[in-house]
Protein backbone atom coordinates (compact mmCIF):
# COMPACT_ATOMS: atom_id res chain seq x y z
CA UNK A 1 0.00 0.00 0.00
CA UNK A 2 2.82 2.26 0.75
CA UNK A 3 4.79 1.70 -2.40
CA UNK A 4 1.21 2.49 -4.45
CA UNK A 5 1.19 6.17 -3.03
CA UNK A 6 4.35 6.81 -3.23
CA UNK A 7 4.31 6.07 -6.81
CA UNK A 8 1.26 8.29 -6.92
CA UNK A 9 3.29 10.88 -5.79
CA UNK A 10 5.92 10.77 -7.95
CA UNK A 11 4.96 13.32 -10.28
CA UNK A 12 3.42 16.03 -7.93
CA UNK A 13 7.17 15.78 -6.16
CA UNK A 14 9.18 15.64 -9.25
CA UNK A 15 12.01 18.43 -9.05
CA UNK A 16 11.75 18.97 -5.08
CA UNK A 17 15.05 19.09 -4.04
CA UNK A 18 18.15 21.31 -4.75
CA UNK A 19 19.63 19.02 -8.16
CA UNK A 20 17.43 16.14 -9.27
CA UNK A 21 20.29 13.50 -9.12
CA UNK A 22 21.38 14.35 -5.29
CA UNK A 23 22.47 10.96 -4.33
CA UNK A 24 22.59 11.87 -0.59
CA UNK A 25 19.26 11.35 1.21
CA UNK A 26 20.62 12.25 4.80
CA UNK A 27 19.60 15.70 5.52
CA UNK A 28 21.94 17.56 6.55
CA UNK A 29 22.06 19.85 9.91
CA UNK A 30 20.87 23.28 8.98
CA UNK A 31 17.34 21.33 7.14
CA UNK A 32 17.37 19.86 10.50
CA UNK A 33 17.48 22.97 12.78
CA UNK A 34 15.44 24.75 10.60
CA UNK A 35 12.26 22.66 10.43
CA UNK A 36 11.04 23.96 13.57
CA UNK A 37 10.89 27.48 12.00
CA UNK A 38 11.17 26.81 8.11
CA UNK A 39 10.13 30.65 6.53
CA UNK A 40 13.11 31.70 9.00
CA UNK A 41 14.95 29.35 7.00
CA UNK A 42 13.63 30.46 4.00
CA UNK A 43 14.52 33.99 4.43
CA UNK A 44 17.84 32.98 5.63
CA UNK A 45 18.55 31.59 2.02
CA UNK A 46 17.42 34.21 0.33
CA UNK A 47 19.49 37.09 2.27
CA UNK A 48 22.43 34.51 0.90
CA UNK A 49 21.29 34.36 -2.56
CA UNK A 50 20.51 38.16 -2.92
CA UNK A 51 24.03 38.61 -1.30
CA UNK A 52 25.59 36.74 -4.18
CA UNK A 53 23.73 38.42 -6.58
CA UNK A 54 25.58 41.73 -4.53
CA UNK A 55 28.72 40.31 -5.36
CA UNK A 56 28.57 39.06 -8.89
CA UNK A 57 27.01 42.62 -10.86
CA UNK A 58 29.59 44.10 -8.32
CA UNK A 59 32.52 42.21 -10.07
CA UNK A 60 30.50 42.83 -13.61
CA UNK A 61 30.47 46.32 -13.66
CA UNK A 62 33.92 47.32 -12.33
CA UNK A 63 35.75 47.86 -15.38
CA UNK A 64 33.02 50.27 -16.84
CA UNK A 65 33.41 52.15 -13.66
CA UNK A 66 36.72 52.62 -14.33
CA UNK A 67 36.96 52.58 -17.90
CA UNK A 68 39.31 55.28 -18.95
CA UNK A 69 41.70 54.12 -16.38
CA UNK A 70 42.06 50.99 -17.94
CA UNK A 71 41.46 52.46 -21.59
CA UNK A 72 44.49 54.56 -20.94
CA UNK A 73 46.58 51.79 -18.86
CA UNK A 74 46.48 49.71 -21.66
CA UNK A 75 46.73 52.03 -24.43
CA UNK A 76 43.17 50.62 -26.04
CA UNK A 77 40.82 52.12 -28.86
CA UNK A 78 37.28 52.31 -28.45
CA UNK A 79 36.84 48.81 -30.11
CA UNK A 80 39.53 47.18 -27.68
CA UNK A 81 38.07 48.52 -24.53
CA UNK A 82 34.12 46.87 -25.72
CA UNK A 83 35.90 43.57 -26.28
CA UNK A 84 36.65 43.27 -22.43
CA UNK A 85 33.05 43.27 -21.81
CA UNK A 86 32.36 41.34 -24.88
CA UNK A 87 34.47 38.70 -23.94
CA UNK A 88 32.81 38.25 -19.94
CA UNK A 89 29.60 38.17 -22.10
CA UNK A 90 30.34 35.35 -24.29
CA UNK A 91 32.51 33.19 -21.62
CA UNK A 92 28.86 33.95 -19.47
CA UNK A 93 25.93 33.23 -21.64
CA UNK A 94 28.63 29.68 -23.06
CA UNK A 95 28.56 28.55 -19.63
CA UNK A 96 24.87 29.12 -19.16
CA UNK A 97 23.51 26.05 -20.32
CA UNK A 98 26.08 23.78 -18.98
CA UNK A 99 25.17 25.27 -15.58
CA UNK A 100 21.51 25.08 -16.31
CA UNK A 101 22.00 21.06 -17.63
CA UNK A 102 23.88 20.70 -14.61
CA UNK A 103 21.52 22.50 -12.03
CA UNK A 104 18.54 20.26 -13.25
CA UNK A 105 20.58 17.17 -12.44
CA UNK A 106 23.08 18.23 -9.35
CA UNK A 107 23.30 19.63 -6.30
CA UNK A 108 22.88 22.98 -6.82
CA UNK A 109 24.44 24.06 -3.41
CA UNK A 110 27.68 22.62 -4.89
CA UNK A 111 27.61 24.08 -8.43
CA UNK A 112 26.91 27.74 -6.19
CA UNK A 113 29.71 27.28 -4.18
CA UNK A 114 32.71 26.52 -6.76
CA UNK A 115 31.17 29.20 -8.45
CA UNK A 116 31.42 32.16 -5.91
CA UNK A 117 35.20 30.50 -4.96
CA UNK A 118 35.94 30.78 -8.53
CA UNK A 119 35.34 33.96 -9.86
CA UNK A 120 36.57 35.47 -6.38
CA UNK A 121 39.72 34.13 -7.03
CA UNK A 122 40.49 35.33 -10.40
CA UNK A 123 38.81 38.69 -9.86
CA UNK A 124 42.18 38.89 -7.34
CA UNK A 125 44.25 37.63 -9.80
CA UNK A 126 43.18 39.85 -12.32
CA UNK A 127 44.36 43.06 -10.24
CA UNK A 128 48.10 42.10 -10.70
CA UNK A 129 48.00 42.40 -14.38
CA UNK A 130 50.88 45.04 -15.88
CA UNK A 131 50.21 46.69 -18.85
CA UNK A 132 52.59 44.64 -20.92
CA UNK A 133 49.30 41.47 -20.44
CA UNK A 134 46.19 43.12 -21.81
CA UNK A 135 45.29 39.76 -23.43
CA UNK A 136 45.47 37.86 -19.83
CA UNK A 137 43.52 40.41 -18.68
CA UNK A 138 41.08 39.94 -21.19
CA UNK A 139 41.43 36.26 -20.62
CA UNK A 140 40.34 37.03 -16.81
CA UNK A 141 37.53 38.78 -17.51
CA UNK A 142 36.57 35.59 -19.46
CA UNK A 143 37.18 33.48 -16.73
CA UNK A 144 35.21 36.14 -13.88
CA UNK A 145 31.96 35.35 -16.60
CA UNK A 146 31.76 31.35 -16.22
CA UNK A 147 32.10 31.83 -12.38
CA UNK A 148 29.13 34.70 -12.64
CA UNK A 149 27.24 32.14 -15.16
CA UNK A 150 26.41 29.42 -12.30
CA UNK A 151 25.23 31.86 -9.84
CA UNK A 152 22.80 33.70 -12.34
CA UNK A 153 21.53 30.32 -13.35
CA UNK A 154 20.75 28.75 -10.62
CA UNK A 155 20.23 31.20 -7.88
CA UNK A 156 16.88 31.89 -9.64
CA UNK A 157 15.48 28.17 -9.54
CA UNK A 158 16.36 28.07 -5.45
CA UNK A 159 14.34 30.92 -4.90
CA UNK A 160 11.28 28.91 -7.29
CA UNK A 161 11.98 25.84 -5.11
CA UNK A 162 11.55 27.48 -2.08
CA UNK A 163 8.16 29.74 -2.54
CA UNK A 164 4.58 29.33 -4.34
CA UNK A 165 3.99 31.82 -6.84
CA UNK A 166 1.83 34.45 -4.93
CA UNK A 167 4.95 34.89 -3.04
CA UNK A 168 7.65 33.97 -5.86
CA UNK A 169 7.32 37.58 -7.36
CA UNK A 170 7.64 39.31 -4.47
CA UNK A 171 11.14 37.65 -3.79
CA UNK A 172 12.38 37.57 -7.18
CA UNK A 173 11.84 41.02 -6.95
CA UNK A 174 13.88 41.29 -3.80
CA UNK A 175 16.56 38.93 -5.70
CA UNK A 176 16.25 40.97 -8.81
CA UNK A 177 17.00 44.54 -7.19
CA UNK A 178 20.82 43.65 -6.63
CA UNK A 179 21.66 43.88 -10.18
CA UNK A 180 21.04 47.46 -10.24
CA UNK A 181 22.33 47.85 -6.70
CA UNK A 182 25.41 45.31 -7.53
CA UNK A 183 25.54 47.47 -10.86
CA UNK A 184 25.72 50.60 -9.30
CA UNK A 185 28.11 49.86 -6.65
CA UNK A 186 30.36 48.61 -8.98
CA UNK A 187 30.88 51.58 -10.46
CA UNK A 188 31.35 53.46 -7.53
CA UNK A 189 33.13 50.75 -5.70
CA UNK A 190 35.77 50.91 -8.72
CA UNK A 191 35.81 54.88 -9.13
CA UNK A 192 36.19 55.01 -5.21
CA UNK A 193 38.58 52.62 -4.97
CA UNK A 194 40.47 53.94 -7.90
CA UNK A 195 40.48 58.23 -6.59
CA UNK A 196 41.39 56.79 -2.77
CA UNK A 197 44.34 54.41 -3.35
CA UNK A 198 45.14 56.08 -6.67
CA UNK A 199 45.93 52.57 -8.52
CA UNK A 200 42.47 51.32 -10.34
CA UNK A 201 44.01 47.47 -9.69
CA UNK A 202 42.56 47.85 -5.93
CA UNK A 203 38.98 48.45 -7.08
CA UNK A 204 39.39 44.31 -7.68
CA UNK A 205 40.79 43.05 -4.57
CA UNK A 206 37.63 43.95 -2.74
CA UNK A 207 35.29 42.12 -3.95
CA UNK A 208 37.45 38.68 -3.61
CA UNK A 209 36.99 39.27 -0.04
CA UNK A 210 33.48 39.71 0.01
CA UNK A 211 33.03 36.31 -2.44
CA UNK A 212 34.57 34.38 1.12
CA UNK A 213 31.88 35.36 2.94
CA UNK A 214 29.06 35.00 0.51
CA UNK A 215 30.62 31.36 0.08
CA UNK A 216 31.05 30.93 4.13
CA UNK A 217 27.68 31.73 4.52
CA UNK A 218 26.38 29.08 1.72
CA UNK A 219 28.01 26.55 3.41
CA UNK A 220 26.57 27.35 7.05
CA UNK A 221 23.29 28.61 6.02
CA UNK A 222 21.97 27.05 2.94
CA UNK A 223 20.39 24.12 3.03
CA UNK A 224 21.73 20.95 0.93
CA UNK A 225 18.33 20.08 -0.25
CA UNK A 226 14.84 21.07 0.05
CA UNK A 227 11.23 20.62 -0.76
CA UNK A 228 9.84 22.53 -3.48
CA UNK A 229 7.03 24.35 -2.16
CA UNK A 230 3.77 24.25 -4.30
CA UNK A 231 0.31 23.56 -3.50
CA UNK A 232 -0.58 20.17 -4.19
CA UNK A 233 2.55 19.47 -1.70
CA UNK A 234 1.24 21.82 0.97
CA UNK A 235 -1.97 19.37 0.98
CA UNK A 236 -0.12 16.68 1.01
CA UNK A 237 2.15 17.56 4.05
CA UNK A 238 -1.02 18.55 6.14
CA UNK A 239 -2.81 15.46 5.09
CA UNK A 240 0.52 13.46 6.78
CA UNK A 241 1.20 11.57 3.35
CA UNK A 242 4.91 13.84 2.90
CA UNK A 243 7.86 12.85 4.73
CA UNK A 244 8.05 9.44 5.62
CA UNK A 245 11.05 7.70 4.37
CA UNK A 246 9.63 5.02 2.08
CA UNK A 247 7.93 7.72 0.02
CA UNK A 248 10.95 9.72 -1.50
CA UNK A 249 10.69 12.10 -4.51
CA UNK A 250 11.31 10.44 -7.74
CA UNK A 251 14.78 11.68 -8.23
CA UNK A 252 15.79 10.20 -11.21
CA UNK A 253 13.07 11.38 -13.48
CA UNK A 254 14.64 14.73 -14.67
CA UNK A 255 18.03 12.96 -15.26
CA UNK A 256 16.91 10.38 -17.51
CA UNK A 257 15.14 13.55 -19.80
CA UNK A 258 17.34 14.78 -22.78
CA UNK A 259 18.51 17.80 -22.94
CA UNK A 260 17.91 18.00 -26.69
CA UNK A 261 14.49 17.04 -25.53
CA UNK A 262 14.31 19.57 -23.16
CA UNK A 263 15.37 22.36 -25.73
CA UNK A 264 12.85 20.95 -28.15
CA UNK A 265 10.12 21.26 -26.05
CA UNK A 266 11.14 25.13 -25.23
CA UNK A 267 11.45 26.03 -28.87
CA UNK A 268 7.73 25.16 -29.12
CA UNK A 269 6.72 27.83 -26.17
CA UNK A 270 6.01 30.65 -27.70
CA UNK A 271 5.77 32.93 -24.68
CA UNK A 272 8.91 31.66 -23.60
CA UNK A 273 10.83 32.62 -27.22
CA UNK A 274 8.71 35.52 -27.42
CA UNK A 275 10.16 37.17 -23.71
CA UNK A 276 13.27 35.86 -24.12
CA UNK A 277 13.82 38.17 -27.58
CA UNK A 278 12.64 41.04 -25.56
CA UNK A 279 14.82 40.08 -23.16
CA UNK A 280 18.11 40.40 -25.70
CA UNK A 281 16.78 43.88 -26.23
CA UNK A 282 17.01 44.64 -23.33
CA UNK A 283 20.03 42.97 -22.57
CA UNK A 284 21.30 44.56 -25.64
CA UNK A 285 20.60 48.11 -24.43
CA UNK A 286 21.56 47.68 -20.54
CA UNK A 287 24.80 46.33 -22.57
CA UNK A 288 25.90 48.93 -24.05
CA UNK A 289 24.50 51.55 -21.63
CA UNK A 290 26.41 50.18 -18.97
CA UNK A 291 29.73 49.57 -20.46
CA UNK A 292 30.01 53.36 -22.13
CA UNK A 293 27.47 55.77 -20.95
CA UNK A 294 30.23 57.18 -18.10
CA UNK A 295 32.34 57.78 -20.92
CA UNK A 296 30.18 59.22 -22.87
CA UNK A 297 28.91 61.76 -20.30
CA UNK A 298 32.83 62.51 -19.65
CA UNK A 299 33.46 63.29 -23.67
CA UNK A 300 30.06 65.02 -23.59
CA UNK A 301 31.43 67.18 -20.84
CA UNK A 302 34.58 67.64 -22.50
CA UNK A 303 32.72 69.28 -25.17
CA UNK A 304 30.87 71.49 -23.24
CA UNK A 305 33.93 72.80 -21.02
CA UNK A 306 33.02 71.61 -17.98
CA UNK A 307 36.01 68.94 -17.66
CA UNK A 308 39.40 69.10 -18.95
CA UNK A 309 40.90 65.91 -21.20
CA UNK A 310 42.22 62.92 -19.15
CA UNK A 311 46.15 63.61 -19.18
CA UNK A 312 46.57 63.01 -16.02
CA UNK A 313 47.53 59.12 -14.30
CA UNK A 314 44.23 59.01 -12.61
CA UNK A 315 41.19 60.28 -14.68
CA UNK A 316 38.06 61.90 -13.35
CA UNK A 317 35.43 59.36 -12.15
CA UNK A 318 32.80 61.79 -10.93
CA UNK A 319 30.40 60.26 -13.42
CA UNK A 320 30.76 56.64 -12.60
CA UNK A 321 30.10 57.52 -9.25
CA UNK A 322 26.83 59.62 -10.55
CA UNK A 323 25.97 57.04 -12.86
CA UNK A 324 26.37 54.46 -10.40
CA UNK A 325 24.07 56.34 -7.72
CA UNK A 326 21.15 56.46 -11.01
CA UNK A 327 21.72 53.03 -11.79
CA UNK A 328 21.51 52.35 -7.96
CA UNK A 329 17.96 54.56 -7.50
CA UNK A 330 16.13 53.38 -10.60
CA UNK A 331 16.83 49.96 -10.19
CA UNK A 332 14.91 49.75 -7.02
CA UNK A 333 12.31 52.29 -7.34
CA UNK A 334 11.97 50.45 -11.53
CA UNK A 335 12.12 46.82 -9.95
CA UNK A 336 9.84 47.26 -7.03
CA UNK A 337 7.49 49.25 -9.28
CA UNK A 338 7.73 46.71 -11.72
CA UNK A 339 6.51 43.92 -9.08
CA UNK A 340 3.51 45.75 -7.91
CA UNK A 341 2.18 46.80 -11.01
CA UNK A 342 2.15 43.55 -11.97
CA UNK A 343 0.32 42.04 -8.69
CA UNK A 344 -2.16 44.44 -9.03
CA UNK A 345 -2.84 44.30 -12.81
CA UNK A 346 -3.01 40.40 -12.77
CA UNK A 347 -6.31 40.76 -11.07
CA UNK A 348 -7.47 42.59 -13.94
CA UNK A 349 -5.35 41.05 -17.07
CA UNK A 350 -4.00 37.66 -17.40
CA UNK A 351 -1.66 39.32 -19.76
CA UNK A 352 -0.73 42.24 -17.63
CA UNK A 353 3.15 41.00 -17.07
CA UNK A 354 3.96 40.88 -20.89
CA UNK A 355 1.73 44.24 -21.29
CA UNK A 356 3.99 46.24 -18.33
CA UNK A 357 6.83 45.23 -19.84
CA UNK A 358 6.33 45.91 -23.62
CA UNK A 359 5.14 49.78 -22.37
CA UNK A 360 7.82 50.15 -20.27
CA UNK A 361 10.80 49.32 -23.14
CA UNK A 362 8.62 51.99 -25.47
CA UNK A 363 9.16 54.83 -22.57
CA UNK A 364 12.80 53.42 -21.86
CA UNK A 365 13.58 53.87 -25.66
CA UNK A 366 11.90 57.18 -25.87
CA UNK A 367 13.95 58.36 -22.91
CA UNK A 368 17.01 56.86 -23.92
CA UNK A 369 17.30 58.76 -27.43
CA UNK A 370 16.16 62.57 -26.17
CA UNK A 371 19.16 62.14 -23.34
CA UNK A 372 21.53 61.41 -26.28
CA UNK A 373 20.36 64.59 -28.48
CA UNK A 374 20.23 66.61 -25.36
CA UNK A 375 24.02 65.84 -23.87
CA UNK A 376 25.81 68.76 -26.14
CA UNK A 377 23.80 70.98 -24.54
CA UNK A 378 22.81 70.35 -21.26
CA UNK A 379 24.51 67.71 -18.88
CA UNK A 380 21.71 68.24 -16.64
CA UNK A 381 18.93 67.16 -18.99
CA UNK A 382 20.85 63.93 -20.31
CA UNK A 383 21.09 62.91 -16.34
CA UNK A 384 17.38 63.10 -16.04
CA UNK A 385 16.63 61.20 -19.10
CA UNK A 386 19.06 58.71 -18.78
CA UNK A 387 17.36 58.26 -15.33
CA UNK A 388 13.94 57.88 -16.59
CA UNK A 389 15.00 55.41 -19.55
CA UNK A 390 17.08 53.10 -16.83
CA UNK A 391 14.10 53.31 -14.63
CA UNK A 392 11.73 52.03 -17.13
CA UNK A 393 14.24 48.71 -18.25
CA UNK A 394 14.51 47.85 -14.65
CA UNK A 395 10.61 47.43 -14.25
CA UNK A 396 11.09 44.57 -16.27
CA UNK A 397 14.05 42.75 -14.71
CA UNK A 398 11.47 40.37 -12.06
CA UNK A 399 8.67 40.39 -13.84
CA UNK A 400 10.67 38.65 -17.34
CA UNK A 401 11.92 36.11 -14.96
CA UNK A 402 8.11 35.38 -13.68
CA UNK A 403 6.82 34.98 -16.91
CA UNK A 404 9.64 32.33 -17.83
CA UNK A 405 8.67 30.32 -14.16
CA UNK A 406 5.41 30.03 -15.21
CA UNK A 407 5.15 29.14 -18.56
CA UNK A 408 8.10 26.54 -18.19
CA UNK A 409 7.29 23.08 -16.33
CA UNK A 410 9.49 23.07 -13.25
CA UNK A 411 11.56 20.35 -14.15
CA UNK A 412 13.05 22.20 -17.06
CA UNK A 413 13.08 25.66 -15.66
CA UNK A 414 17.43 25.67 -14.63
CA UNK A 415 17.53 25.29 -18.52
CA UNK A 416 14.83 27.50 -19.69
CA UNK A 417 17.37 29.90 -17.91
CA UNK A 418 20.30 28.63 -19.03
CA UNK A 419 19.02 29.24 -22.48
CA UNK A 420 17.55 32.46 -22.09
CA UNK A 421 20.94 33.82 -20.31
CA UNK A 422 22.32 32.51 -23.72
CA UNK A 423 20.16 33.55 -26.41
CA UNK A 424 19.70 37.31 -24.71
CA UNK A 425 23.40 37.64 -24.25
CA UNK A 426 24.43 35.79 -27.61
CA UNK A 427 21.92 38.75 -29.21
CA UNK A 428 21.85 41.29 -26.92
CA UNK A 429 24.95 42.41 -24.80
CA UNK A 430 27.81 40.01 -26.07
CA UNK A 431 27.97 42.13 -28.77
CA UNK A 432 26.84 45.21 -28.11
CA UNK A 433 29.80 47.32 -26.14
CA UNK A 434 31.82 46.05 -28.95
CA UNK A 435 29.48 47.21 -31.64
CA UNK A 436 29.33 50.73 -30.33
CA UNK A 437 33.13 50.72 -30.28
CA UNK A 438 33.74 49.34 -33.54
CA UNK A 439 31.30 51.89 -35.04
CA UNK A 440 32.64 54.82 -32.73
CA UNK A 441 36.04 54.20 -33.94
CA UNK A 442 34.80 54.19 -37.47
CA UNK A 443 33.31 57.62 -37.63
CA UNK A 444 36.27 58.87 -36.11
CA UNK A 445 38.15 57.46 -39.10
CA UNK A 446 36.39 59.07 -41.27
CA UNK A 447 36.47 62.39 -39.25
CA UNK A 448 39.22 64.63 -38.33
CA UNK A 449 40.35 63.73 -34.91
CA UNK A 450 39.14 66.03 -32.22
CA UNK A 451 37.33 66.21 -29.10
CA UNK A 452 34.12 66.87 -30.80
CA UNK A 453 34.14 63.60 -33.30
CA UNK A 454 35.34 61.74 -29.95
CA UNK A 455 32.01 62.68 -28.45
CA UNK A 456 30.10 62.84 -31.85
CA UNK A 457 31.04 59.19 -32.75
CA UNK A 458 29.89 57.63 -29.48
CA UNK A 459 26.56 59.64 -29.64
CA UNK A 460 25.86 58.32 -33.39
CA UNK A 461 26.66 55.01 -32.16
CA UNK A 462 24.31 55.31 -28.84
CA UNK A 463 21.16 55.67 -31.52
CA UNK A 464 20.69 52.38 -32.18
CA UNK A 465 20.39 51.49 -28.78
CA UNK A 466 16.63 53.12 -28.87
CA UNK A 467 15.80 51.69 -31.85
CA UNK A 468 16.55 48.05 -30.45
CA UNK A 469 14.68 49.19 -27.49
CA UNK A 470 11.68 49.41 -29.55
CA UNK A 471 12.07 45.81 -30.99
CA UNK A 472 12.02 44.37 -27.51
CA UNK A 473 8.73 45.89 -26.62
CA UNK A 474 7.44 44.53 -29.76
CA UNK A 475 8.50 41.09 -28.97
CA UNK A 476 6.55 42.04 -25.65
CA UNK A 477 3.84 42.65 -26.91
CA UNK A 478 3.65 39.21 -28.96
CA UNK A 479 4.83 37.51 -25.68
CA UNK A 480 0.79 38.93 -24.66
CA UNK A 481 -0.55 36.61 -27.60
CA UNK A 482 0.32 33.31 -26.23
CA UNK A 483 0.99 33.94 -22.80
CA UNK A 484 -2.73 32.60 -21.13
CA UNK A 485 -2.27 29.38 -23.67
CA UNK A 486 1.79 28.47 -22.07
CA UNK A 487 0.52 29.53 -18.63
CA UNK A 488 -2.28 26.73 -18.81
CA UNK A 489 -0.09 24.24 -20.78
CA UNK A 490 2.77 24.00 -18.19
CA UNK A 491 0.02 23.91 -14.74
CA UNK A 492 -0.74 20.98 -16.40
Amino acid sequence: EHEDTGLLLQPLLEGQNYGAAAADETQCPSVSVSRNNPAKRDCLVVAVLCFGNLINFIDWFIVPGILLDIQKYFGLSDGKTGLLQTVFTLCYMLAAPIFGYLGDRYNRKIILGAGIFFWSGVTLGSSFITESHYRIFVLSRGLVGIGSASYSTIAPTIIADLFEEGKRTTVLSIFYIFIPVGSGCGYMLAAGMAKSTGDWHWAFRVTPCMGGLALLLLILLVPHRIQRKTAAHRALSISGMIGRADEKPDVHRTAKTTWCQDVGSLAKNCSFVCSSLGLTAMAFVTGALGMWMPLFLYRAQVVQGIVPPCLQESCNSSNSLIFGGITIGTGILGIIAGAEAARRLRKINNKADPLICATSMFISALCLYIALMVAQMNILSTFIFIAFGELFLSVNWAVVTDILLYVVTPRRQSTAIALQILVSHLLGDAGSPYLIGVISNTIQAKNIPSLQWNFRSMQYSFIICAFVGVFGGGFFLLTSFYIEEDRKEAQR
